[in-house]
């Protein structure tokens, strides 16, 4: 590869890191080709781009990056495989799936809204990480539950101040 290649290379590398939010590493190397097929299929399917990366070109782009990867580049050794996702913990599944019939692959690490995380320990973690839209939805939830009694309160009490009161006092007990 010429220095023009690893320079075009890293400049792509530093867009993406650049355009995603959530970035996975982990390293394929003991998969084979049927599982690594396999393996590219259920990220398509839950729309996680894989890509096989160089470590030095890699930990380059992180470095021009305006992002700050703490200790992710320290992962950045043997084979490395880097995940883009638009959800935070869509490829923690795809990897936590996919090794229910194999060792691989095995996460170095994540960079998620960011949040670092480095080591395979924290596999679990990440697969119970909610998306932004899923917190929203669990706040609005538990916002509409007292507005809803508020308005049942109403409607069953006739608009009376004490007999909203009545109302609301039972729904609590």
């Amino acid at each position: 590869m010429t220095r023009e290649e690893k320079s075009h290379v890293i400049k792509e590398l530093t867009a993406q890191l650049a355009d995603n939010s959530n970035i996975y590493l982990a390293d394929i190397s003991g998969l084979n080709a049927g599982a690594t097929s396999d393996l590219r299929r259920a990220c398509f399917k839950a729309n996680v781009q894989l890509a096989v990366v160089k470590n030095t070109l890699l930990q380059k782009a992180m470095e021009a990056s305006d992002k700050d990867f703490g200790d992710l580049p320290s992962t950045l050794k043997g084979n490395t495989s880097i995940m883009y996702s638009e959800v935070g913990n869509a490829p923690a599944k795809v990897i936590q799936n996919f090794r229910k019939k194999s060792q691989m692959p095995i996460l170095k690490g994540a960079f998620i809204e960011e949040a670092i995380y480095v080591g395979d320990e924290n596999l679990d973690a990440l697969v119970n990480i909610k998306s932004k839209e899923e917190v929203i939805g669990d706040i609005i939830g538990l916002l509409q539950s007292p507005a809803k009694n508020v308005v049942s309160a109403l409607k069953s009490s006739g608009g009376k101040l004490a007999g909203i009161l009545k109302t609301l006092s039972e729904k609590e007990g």
